[in-house]
């Protein structure tokens, strides 16, 4: 092997230029994450306590005899 072989190899080895791409797909990966934590949070709220009552309140509307 060379000495500009392993020059080469030693720069390739210490430099620091790709360093920005590890931080933004940590970023991007804790962004979906919290996304999904935060919208399956919405669709339990919306299953559970949202719609039925919405549901009994159409039908209330519907049934008024007043």
């Amino acid at each position: 092997m060379g000495v500009q072989a392993k020059e080469k190899i030693m720069d390739t080895l210490t430099r620091r230029s790709g360093e920005g791409f590890v931080d933004t797909a940590l970023k991007i990966l804790i962004s979906v994450v919290v996304g999904a934590l935060l919208l399956a949070g919405l669709y339990m709220l919306f299953k559970d306590t949202i719609l039925p009552t919405l549901t009994q309140r159409i039908k209330d509307l519907f049934d008024y005899k007043g």
